[in-house]
């Protein structure tokens, strides 16, 4: 009895030995890749380790600062210049959302073609190629990337009605397969001032725009500043009173009416620093005003049906924040018309698009948007269009339901979850992203235009040699991600299993 007890035993531990031999490859790269180095950045985070000042040929013994990073780090302007910058590059984020909802809706339909139709396309591609090498031979201007672009745009549309959804669900999520580098590097051929497709194709249009606006008055023009404002303030006054709709039905909670309410009031801050015109500067704060006086009287107020604090949070979140991101897209619209008289007068021109001080994000932002629309965002959603019970729809179209009611009241909510989720993930992306772009195709500029948390992070221990500070950067970046992730675990675990 107690030698078969031993062999038993012996047999358990050999197999415990063949299975920890298995896996001590992945535990031995865990211990030596990632747990390691991140304890050890730890401690490098309240030192003064320096390369310059430690190393072989210099031998300055290494001290223990404590805080002092940290300190450094609150007191030094690049840090929260630096963070600006990642939170603006994140601003993108809902229209990236957008995108990839859109293409999913888009892809989820049935998009094959008949045989006329696919030999439309096929004529109109050959008329387009034709079309362009005529006036190639005729001395237009055109580049070789001009040509590849309408020619890949045609063979995506021909192929597409071949072959139906799959294959446009393929070229649709195809960038997602393609090297960072290189396509950042195809994108900074792109944003060529000189030869690049973009600044070929604006560069007529520039030019006959700018004529139209200087044959109209210029008070006209700068008038639709006040129009953005005004749309502005009207997106406020709309997020406010939803808002308050949903508190008085016990649909939302205050904490997340109130966060909503702070978001809508972001563009109003804004806004007097970086409005040209007074009215602008007083359109969009006198709304937020009003809003927020609207959502005070409401809490003030005794409902009928109460909820949780925090019920609907990521509705909340989800909802203001997509307004507060259509505001500050109408506030810098709203900057440019009213700049545009004298734009045009000094001649409107296409934008160096990488090494222009207000043009470099919004350059990143677009590339951004582009990777987005395809991106694993779109997988998610066509995932949770495809399991959306139909009977919903049935009886939606029994109801006599518009396409626009059909998509609000059932597609949208049923993908809530998926879009809370989504959302969640792209500002963890967003917060630790924007090294390999900056790094490839701006160098961080001009002038640290293009510069996140991340690519400071490089700069300081990497070219600056200063290790010690580097690492309190990177912790300060993971409090940021670590803060998130904690909404989620309390927020988004709730939203995602109803």
């Amino acid at each position: 009895m107690g030698g078969t007890m031993i062999s038993r035993g012996g047999r358990e531990a050999s197999r415990m030995a063949k299975g920890l031999a298995f896996i001590a490859p992945n535990i031995a790269g865990f211990l030596v890749f990632t747990l390691f180095p991140l304890v050890f950045s730890f401690a490098m985070a309240f030192t003064n380790w320096d390369i310059q000042r430690h190393n072989m040929y210099n031998n300055e013994a290494l001290r223990f600062v404590g805080l002092e990073n940290l300190v450094r780090l609150f007191g030094d302007p690049d840090f929260f210049k630096y963070l600006g910058n990642t939170f603006f590059l994140m601003m993108g984020m809902p229209f990236g959302i957008a995108g990839s909802l859109g293409a999913a809706l888009l892809l989820s339909r049935d998009l094959s073609a008949g045989g006329r139709r696919v030999w439309a396309y096929v004529l109109l591609c050959v008329s387009l190629t034709v079309g362009i090498g005529a006036l190639i031979a005729a001395g237009a201007g055109a580049t070789a990337m001009t040509i590849l672009v309408c020619g890949v745009a045609g063979a995506i549309l021909v192929t597409g009605s071949l072959g139906g959804k799959t294959v446009y669900r393929t070229l649709f999520y195809f960038p997602h397969f393609t090297a960072g580098v290189a396509t950042f590097l195809l994108w900074k051929k792109l944003y060529n001032p000189h030869t690049g497709p973009f600044n070929n194709a604006l560069r007529p249009l520039l030019e006959s725009f700018g004529g139209a606006v200087n044959a109209l008055p210029a008070g006209l023009v700068r008038s639709g500043a006040w129009a953005c404002a005004a749309l502005a303030a009207a997106l406020a006054l709309i997020g406010a009173r939803n808002l308050r709709r949903a508190w008085l039905d016990g649909e939302m909670g205050t904490v997340s009416v109130s966060i909503g309410t702070s978001l809508l009031c972001v563009p109003a801050v804004l806004a007097v620093p970086w409005a040209p015109d007074a009215v602008v500067r007083l359109i969009i704060p006198a709304a937020a005003l009003a809003a927020a006086a609207l959502i005070v009287r409401t809490l003030a107020a005794r409902r009928e049906f109460a909820c949780a604090l925090d019920e609907e949070l990521g509705h909340a979140v989800i909802s203001c924040g997509g307004i507060m991101t259509a505001q500050l897209a109408l506030l810098g619209l709203g900057i440019v018309l009213f700049r545009l008289p004298e734009m045009s007068a000094a001649g409107l021109a296409p934008p160096e698009w990488l090494t222009q001080y207000h043009w470099s994000k919004p350059s990143l932002m677009i590339m951004g948007l582009w990777a987005a629309v395809g991106s694993n965002s779109m997988l998610l959603y066509l995932a949770g269009i495809s399991n959306i019970p139909p009977e919903l729809y049935e009886a939606a179209d029994v109801d006599g339901a518009s396409p626009l009611q059909r998509f609000l009241h059932i597609t949208w909510p049923q993908l809530a979850p998926i879009t809370f989720f989504i959302l969640i993930m792209a500002i963890i992306h967003g917060l630790q992203g924007g090294f390999e772009m900056a790094r490839t195709m701006t160098q961080g500029g001009p002038a640290g235009a293009t510069t996140t948390l991340s690519y400071y992070v490089y700069t300081e221990g990497f070219e600056t040699g200063r290790l010690g500070y580097a690492s309190a950067v990177a912790w300060a970046l993971f409090a940021l991600v670590f803060t998130v992730t904690v909404f989620n675990w309390k927020f988004g675990n709730r939203y995602v299993n109803d």
